[in-house]
């Protein structure tokens, strides 16, 4: 996991009893032997945690600021053999005759920096600045403390070797220039926060979302803990909240008013990181040349250690489908939303054609249908106007024919067939081609149909035949007028399109989505946007075998399976999404392949060999990415040379195929 780029953090909360240096720092302790059980690197605890934040006038009594620096010193002492991480602590300090908010920051028993509170609520429950004093009146950068110097001030950075850590103290968060956004600027890729958040009605919906856009904003891991139940006096009552997110993303989320001890565990992916923030020119604008005053930093030197097997994040093996039903809902219904608004602006500026589109009863060609029509709807135009085309040929089935029959005249559509085979054996005659070794000019197209279904297993290839008809069908489409395109981003990442054929069009609604989210866009227009016998044959394509059609059906009327030849699409869209949104190498898609599972159904060298396949097409296949129709960009993986994705057609993958060689 290291070596992928992963990184162990936790936020704990001790059961705290107010005012008890001693007894908490024995329950830090305990937290931090845990959290070394469990290959933990970072521990984040709350603010004041050694002594509890609601001590009110007892902040200015020597007795405890004398236990809570005596404490610090004895955990430190002690956690120097328990845990081999970075420890982050919040306590009181008296420092140049005035009172400060602290967060300590130690590695292997060595105080490392001190982190002062800069914004002090002083507004209805909050009484901060009577007791503190704010992070601008520091006046020493070095000090010594609990027997040790360390360096004092909030623009600190600390180098902890594979992350920087930046540190900020509750109220920071919710100001308008927190000191995580400055420390971010300056390199820190992993924030933490030591809160004492009271809970009111809604106010963790609002803590939640403040975590997750600050980690989104600083493209940074952000790991927030807040005050237990044991903080609770008077009118106030905590719950412990934690929160640990990464760019937006809320990873790991501890429950609520906790009776004992909590240590909330995730791993952050530091990798995706570094990607996005040299991705995100726009980032690095902010680092303006004022920001270099007052930003110090100080290495902390951190061991390695063995880590479980498995990961303590959730890997998703749909990367593109939402496993919760209500986001899948709401993602199908914003996605459906942008292929109508991008389809209906092209046809406006075209004034609004005839639009031609090709049938065939597959996923692919329904998805665009269905966003068609409803285009149509939007613009207030007949369904007439559409005209589609199934053109069956050698592999058609009887089921696909029937359900694009169906679609089109359930919808309205101005329907027409033409069957291809005749076009496409005497485009083979003209060019002197023998498909499947048979010499077509000893055939008729019934003779040779005839033959076809008589071919052995192994002699079910022939790609002239193939791309014939493909090129045969666009073709019609063509001379049609304004050609509505059906094909999708797992097709044209694999080059699994026939080039001048079924990727062309005026403008193609498909193009960003990953085959594994159409068959459920489908799904969702059919349950949520139609009933009766619509819905029932919209539901039967989504249950029909994903194929081209375009080989031979053999003896036993089965049709050529896509997924046997270039493997199965989940793992595809697997590859794609973590190749293309995170940068990941091989060797990590390989590993994240596992903790999604996928060994379940599939043996690791199967893995292996269709991301070699995936690799080898990719890389072979950007020529024809290269001249891809128009279509909308619906989600954070795209392949458009105009927008999201540019390389050149003649690329070698060898790097990244020796990277595999390299995970034998």
């Amino acid at each position: 996991m290291h070596n992928h780029g992963f990184l162990r953090v936790a936020a704990a909360v001790p059961a705290l009893r107010l005012a008890d240096c001693r007894v908490n720092a024995e329950r830090h302790l305990e937290l931090l032997q845990q959290a070394e059980d469990r290959g933990v690197r970072l521990v984040v605890f709350p603010e004041c945690s050694l002594t509890g934040y609601t001590c009110g006038d007892l902040f200015h009594q020597d007795t405890l600021l004398n236990a809570a620096e005596e404490s610090l010193a004895w955990l430190m002492q002690q956690g120097s053999d328990a845990f081999c991480g970075v420890a982050v602590v919040g306590l009181p300090a008296a420092i140049d005759g005035m009172v400060f908010n602290l967060a300590a920051v130690f590695a292997n028993g060595t105080l490392i920096g001190l982190i002062p509170k800069t914004h002090l609520p002083t507004y209805r429950e909050f009484y901060d600045a009577r007791y503190f004093a704010p992070a601008p009146r520091v006046t020493n950068t070095h000090l010594e403390f609990a027997g040790q110097h360390a360096l004092f001030g909030a623009q600190t950075v600390f180098d902890c070797g594979d992350f920087r850590l930046g540190v900020e103290v509750c109220e920071d968060l919710w100001m308008p220039q927190a000191p995580s956004s400055f420390q971010a600027l300056r390199g820190a890729n992993v924030l933490v926060n030591l809160s004492a958040s009271n809970e009111t009605v809604g106010k963790f919906a609002y803590r939640r979302q403040l975590v997750a856009s600050q980690s989104a904003r600083c493209i940074a891991g952000y790991i927030y803990a807040s005050s237990g139940v044991g903080e609770s006096t008077s009118d106030l009552v905590f719950g412990g909240h934690c929160l640990i997110a990464e760019n937006g993303i809320i990873l790991a989320e501890s429950s609520r008013f906790a009776r004992s001890a909590t240590l909330t565990v995730t791993d952050l992916d530091l990798q995706h990181l570094a990607h996005d923030r040299n991705l995100t020119n726009t980032y690095h604008d902010g680092r303006l040349d004022d920001l270099e005053d007052g930003c110090y930093h100080e290495a902390i030197h951190v061991p390695e250690v063995e880590w479980d097997a498995a990961i303590k994040r959730r890997i998703d093996s749909h990367p593109f489908v939402p496993s919760d039903p209500a986001t899948l809902r709401e993602r199908c219904e914003e996605i459906f939303h942008i292929q109508t608004a991008g389809l209906a602006r092209r046809l406006e500026a075209a004034n609004l054609p005839t639009v031609s589109i090709g049938v065939s009863g597959g996923l692919d060609s329904t998805l665009a249908l269905l966003v068609l029509v409803k285009t149509f709807d939007l613009l207030k135009q007949p369904h007439t106007k559409i005209r589609g085309l199934t053109m069956p040929g050698f592999g058609t089935t009887s089921r696909t024919k029937a359900n694009a029959w169906t679609l089109m005249k359930l919808l309205g559509l101005s329907g027409s067939e033409v069957d291809i085979r005749q076009m496409t054996f005497d485009q083979m005659k003209a060019l002197g081609h023998a498909p499947f070794g048979i010499a077509l000019d000893r055939e008729t197209v019934e003779s040779f149909s005839e033959k076809l279904k008589h071919l052995a297993d192994d002699q079910r290839s022939d790609l002239t035949f193939e791309n014939t008809q493909a090129r045969m069908r666009t073709s019609l489409l063509m001379n049609s007028g304004f050609v509505c395109g059906t094909g999708d981003l797992s097709e044209l990442c694999l080059g699994w399109c026939t080039y001048n054929a079924d990727h062309m069009s005026m403008y193609n609604p498909n193009v960003s989505i990953p085959k594994t989210l159409v068959k459920f866009l489908v799904t969702w227009v059919a349950e949520n946007e139609f009933d009766g016998e619509v819905r029932a044959t919209l539901l039967d394509i989504v249950g029909t075998v994903i194929s081209p059609e375009l080989l031979p059906t053999a003896a036993d009327g089965s049709s050529q399976s896509t997924e046997d030849a270039i493997g199965p699409y989940e793992l595809h869209d697997f590859f794609i999404y973590h190749m293309l949104r995170w940068g990941s190498t091989p060797a990590k898609i390989l590993f994240l392949a596992r903790q999604a599972k996928f060994d379940r159904d599939y043996t690791e060298a199967e893995v292996k060999r269709w991301l070699t396949v995936f690799v080898k097409r990719f890389f072979a296949n950007q020529f024809k990415r290269n001249c891809i129709p128009d279509g909308p960009k619906v989600g954070s993986v795209a392949i458009s040379p105009r927008g999201d994705w540019r390389m050149p057609s003649d690329a070698s993958a060898a790097e990244w195929l020796r990277s595999l060689d390299h995970q034998s």
